[in-house]
């Protein structure tokens, strides 16, 4: 049929999907009560963005060479809708149709060996390219959306969520055919921390990285055989809505728990990979499953479906261990007089600290301040022996004056003297060190310190940077400043607190950018504001507003059922720029979704629910996975099988800033 006869779009349910007249395939997907969202990247919003990535293309790699394919030999319109024939290898035949029942829009891929001998098919994938994007963040709840993804075999689904938390979702669910991964693209230094490249799905990526996701499958089709993958695609007014209608074929009591103790998986089978994993059948779809082992672990559920979880060590002994591993392998013990006492990255393979090498993210400084205060909050729960870490912390906090503060108490990003500027980020870790190192040791001068480092950075603009901790910190250096006579200095710098926080309402969506345009963790020290200053003064304005931004956390994390993902922020740039592998793309779990956890448990009773306490367990739980039994550690696990063609799935050797994740448990825990 004439390509005329293509329709300009295919309406489903409340929306519908404009196609693309030469390919038949949505080119953008439409709210009818949303129509500035953007679902799908274009090259309009994405000068990166290009035709081999548009919604329904894909590649194709076999015992016969790898193709990709976008646009088809022939494409007709049948009665039921679209449907584009590919024939991306001699032998190899791709048909994609389209059709809407009732309200969803069914789409169906089938490969089919047309050749006389057996097809070896070991990569599949199919571009989806969500328009999960930080254009501002204004913009970015305005139009952009989260893609909560879960590739778990024939349990699989990928959630395109508004960053607002608010409005309708476009979910995505296979129902025929299974997915084994998902992999990114277009993550480099042009589409740099504001993107999150182009998702694509993948029936299996054994080409690129066999042992993925609990490992990828090989597809062998013999001659004239086929090979289907059929999804639908909806609009649902809830995130509990979606996960209703992917029929989930298992249910687990938790994706994470302490070695010794279970998680109850009801399906109808289940068993391991892993000879680690004890699973027993308590009745007919009940099973125990424990490990005896620190780690993560794949699941296979029922017919086809796959998950992961985790068991853990206690948490007092994970810090333990932690505090053992920092003293003994991340200090810089070979530098002159105080450089000697600074906390530094360490290469986990081969345990040779990390030399900054002129990069900002390895310095002595800013992300590493989470060591000291591992060690520090550590040894305040009796978790550590102040007799080793006194001399240890001692020795830190005269580095940190002499190198990490400037004469007016403004942060240094290191010991370097390349860096320029204070960074504003810093602030509270140093003045939160500071203070605790004042209940500790009862100096003045400690308590002074901490007060005059949130003092500049007030006097640089802090009022107008959701910098991380500087809320919680702030209020705690009061409290110490109230203790000792400082009422006066305590009233000035909350009185600061709730005029950002005011400032912030005024503001409404339009956030600061700061390293990143938009990101979970602007929004997560913006709601402890915002609660702080209602703790604080009593108005309602305040709660009233933190209730309104509460949904845009929440958005960050997906109900994924497994234990990296559920509930854990998407953050993809970290890999990039704090890892040994440059690996841009999904971390996860990656530490600041902690964040999320101590904002949740912070929440006022009128906030606080079930749920948002059973969100903060996992994230808390999740993070968990970032540590290995020797104390080790990885800053870094990016997710994705693949990352522009690269090996990925894997953790980063480079064990650098993932403590904050420990250091905020305890201190929320405290």
């Amino acid at each position: 049929m004439p390509h005329s006869r293509i329709p300009e779009s295919l309406v489903f349910g409340p929306g519908h999907a404009l196609l693309d007249q030469a390919t038949g395939a949505p080119a953008q997907f439409a709210d009818g009560d949303d129509p500035v969202r953007r679902f799908l990247l274009d090259d309009v919003a994405t000068p990166w963005h290009s035709v081999e990535h548009q919604w329904g293309s894909g590649h194709l790699v076999t015992d016969r060479g790898g193709a990709r394919w976008h646009t088809p030999a022939e494409l007709r319109f049948t009665e039921a809708g679209p449907e584009a024939v590919h024939v991306p290898l001699p032998g190899v035949r791709l048909v994609v149709r389209r059709a809407v029942h009732e309200d969803v829009l069914r789409e169906s891929y089938t490969l089919e060996n047309t050749a006389g001998e057996p097809l070896t098919v070991t990569g599949l994938g199919v571009q989806t390219p969500f328009a999960d994007l930080y254009d501002g963040a204004e913009h970015s709840l305005e139009r952009a959306v989260h893609a909560h993804l879960f590739t778990g075999g024939t349990w699989a689904w990928a959630l395109a969520q508004p960053m607002s938390g608010q409005g309708r979702c476009l979910g995505l669910i296979v129902r025929e055919g299974a997915l084994g991964a998902y992999s990114v693209e277009s993550r480099n230094l042009n589409s740099h921390s504001n993107a999150r490249g182009h998702l694509v799905l993948l029936v299996t990526d054994r080409a690129r990285n066999p042992e993925a996701f609990g490992g990828q499958p090989e597809l062998r089709l013999a001659a004239g055989e086929s090979y289907t993958l059929t999804w639908e695609l909806g609009w649902y007014a809830s995130v509990a809505e979606f996960t209703a209608a992917t029929r989930p074929p298992a249910v687990l009591s938790a994706y994470a728990a302490e070695l010794g103790e279970p998680i109850v998986v009801e399906a109808p089978s289940v068993s391991s990979p892993d000879p680690g994993v004890k699973v027993e059948e308590e009745t007919a779809g009940r099973h125990r499953v424990q490990a005896s082992r620190h780690g993560s672990y794949t699941l296979d559920l029922g017919d086809g479906a796959r998950t992961e979880v985790l068991f853990h060590l206690p948490l007092e002994e994970v810090v333990r261990r932690r505090v053992a591993y920092v003293t003994r392998y991340q200090r810089a013990r070979e530098r002159p007089g105080l450089l000697a006492h600074a906390f530094v990255p360490v290469d986990t393979r081969t345990g040779l600290t990390q030399a900054a090498n002129g990069w900002a993210d390895w310095t002595d400084g800013s992300e590493r301040i989470a060591m000291p205060l591992l060690l520090q909050t550590a040894t305040a729960r009796g978790w550590a022996d102040p007799e080793e870490t006194g001399p240890l912390l001692d020795g830190w906090s005269r580095f940190a004056r002499r190198h990490l503060l400037d004469d007016s108490a403004a942060p240094r990003r290191g010991s370097q003297h390349w860096h320029t500027g204070p960074r504003l980020y810093d602030t509270p870790w140093l003045a939160r060190f500071f203070h605790d190192r004042h209940a500790a040791t009862g100096r003045e001068d400690e308590l002074d310190l901490a007060a005059r480092i949130l003092e500049r950075s007030f006097e640089l603009g802090g009022a107008g940077h959701l910098s991380i901790g500087l809320s919680p910190t702030t209020l705690a250096v009061c409290s110490a400043l109230d203790a000792t006579g400082g009422v006066d200095r305590a009233d000035r710098l909350r009185d600061q607190l709730v005029d950002s926080a005011r400032e912030f309402i005024r503001m409404g969506r339009r956030l600061p950018a700061h390293e990143v345009n938009y990101e979970q963790s602007i929004v997560a020290p913006l709601l402890d504001l915002l609660v702080d200053a209602h703790t604080l003064t009593g108005e309602p304005g305040f709660l009233d507003a933190a209730a309104e931004r509460l949904p845009w956390l929440l958005s960050f994390g997906g109900p994924q059922p497994h234990a990296r993902l559920h509930g854990v922020a998407v953050r993809h740039w970290d890999g990039y720029w704090f890892g040994a592998n440059r690996l841009w793309g999904d971390v996860f779990p990656h530490y600041w979704s902690a964040l999320t956890a101590a904002t949740l448990d912070r929440l006022p009773a009128a906030l606080r629910t079930a749920h948002t306490d059973r969100l903060a367990e996992a994230i808390w739980r999740a993070n968990l996975a970032n540590y290995r039994e020797d104390g080790s550690a990885t800053c870094a696990f990016v997710l994705p099988s693949t990352v522009d063609g690269r090996a990925a799935h894997t953790a980063d050797p480079l064990a650098n800033d993932q403590d904050w994740h420990l250091v905020l448990w305890m201190q929320t825990a405290m």
